[in-house]
């Protein structure tokens, strides 16, 4: 079925310009131009949308409280900033309510390659009450000690890059959002940036400071202790996953920008778990209380959709670069992906199978097969020890 998407501009020109640079997509989507933040308003109340599309500065309601309206309204409709408007304080308001913020001018082929992987993601997702709760995340939950430990490095006078990296490189909440503003048109980056050094350093300590002590983009997660005990699991499993995947992409002598994807694409995979934790408490116990068998397929039976399934359609309306999304969705079943050579998939594929708890994941032979990894397992095997332990992972994390 096709997608339908609302252009939002005062700028007649500009809509035109979409017309005719979106032309070969009018066989996938069906777009419809408006002119104010009124008449989109209107035409979301007529008819359902997939996707909305906006400037920043337009007279009347702007572009971000546009957004914020659509967020409270149809929180299941993917949401964009495109605007000539990319000063911080623009950046900053569109924070909550935008899933991405792009600048103008906007090239074309990168406006349609992030809107379709928005919708190849939620395409996995049977479940649309999930898709209403995904889409209208602000952030993930920090965790309160690592919240603290930041916040307190960035009240110093001088806050140090490393000591923030540190913190942020524990949890899973923070990298996710950082990640989420380097590939926005916030830092102006060339390509997609998809390793957590890299985006820390092009977005800066100020920035941080800024958005961590005012805009409050990092939440801070205050729930009952049991659930709290919960995620701590989940962040110390995927911290390990990170180490490890990022040994094996060393020992598979891989580029060191795919090394520190693949430590990236570890810290995430599981992200999808921390959003079915806070927002579902009572689903997650369940799951977690269930039976013998993987937990990845208690989560389908009782949700419609895995934790993968949810993470990758948080990553991509997020933005994130398609290798991290894919790595995030496929780290169960890799062959999925369609990969003919090491990945941080593979990486992180393997790392989550040698860990997960109970032995919930099984390293998937044919897939290594054809990428001829076949017999590195032992090499693979020894680096576990170069890990850190998972002990609280295996008693209160919910699958892999």
């Amino acid at each position: 079925m096709p997608k339908r998407l609302l252009f939002v501009d005062d700028d007649n020109n500009v809509l035109d310009g979409l017309r005719r640079s979106l032309h070969s997509m009018r066989r996938d989507w069906r777009m419809h131009f408006v002119s104010g933040a009124a008449e989109a308003l209107e035409a979301l109340a007529r008819e359902p949308y997939d996707a909305v599309v906006s400037d920043m500065r337009m007279p009347g309601m702007d572009g971000a409280d546009l957004l914020e309206e659509v967020k409270l309204r149809y929180p299941d409709i993917v949401r964009m900033i495109l605007s000539g408007q990319s000063s911080r304080e623009a950046v900053y308001r569109s924070i909550s309510p935008a899933h991405q913020f792009l600048s103008k001018p906007c090239n074309p082929q990168e406006l349609m390659a992030r809107l379709s992987q928005a919708f190849a993601m939620r395409d996995l997702l049977s479940n649309q009450s999930l898709q209403k709760v995904i889409s209208g995340l602000r952030s993930i939950p920090s965790l309160p000690t690592l919240y603290e430990e930041l916040t307190a490095e960035l009240r110093t006078e001088s806050p140090s890059l490393a000591q923030i990296a540190k913190v942020i490189s524990k949890d899973v909440g923070m990298a996710a959002k950082i990640l989420q503003l380097a590939n926005s048109a916030f830092v102006g980056a060339s390509g997609r940036v998809s390793g957590l050094v890299q985006a820390l350093s092009l977005i800066g300590t100020e920035t941080v400071r800024t958005l961590v002590l005012s805009v409050h983009v990092f939440s801070h997660f205050e729930r009952n202790s049991r659930v709290a005990n919960r995620l701590s699991g989940i962040w110390e499993h995927s911290v390990a996953v990170s180490g490890l995947a990022q040994r094996v992409a060393k020992a598979e002598n891989a580029q060191k920008a795919l090394v520190e994807e693949s430590f990236t694409a570890g810290l995430l995979h599981d992200i999808g778990k921390a959003v079915v934790l806070a927002e579902m408490p009572r689903e997650y116990e369940a799951i977690f209380e269930s039976g013998s068998g993987p937990k990845y397929e208690e989560e389908r039976q009782r949700l419609g959709c895995t934790h993968a399934e949810i993470g990758a359609y948080l990553m991509s309306i997020w933005g994130i670069p398609l290798s991290l999304v894919q790595a995030v969705a496929f780290h169960h079943h890799p062959a999925d992906a369609g990969d003919t050579q090491f990945t941080s998939l593979t990486a992180v594929h393997v790392a989550s199978a040698f860990l997960a708890p109970n032995q919930d994941l099984e390293l998937d032979m044919a897939y290594l097969d054809s990428l001829g990894l076949r017999g590195r397992e032992p090499v693979w095997r020894d680096l576990i020890a170069a890990t850190p332990p998972t002990h609280a992972a295996d008693k209160a994390s919910a699958g892999t």
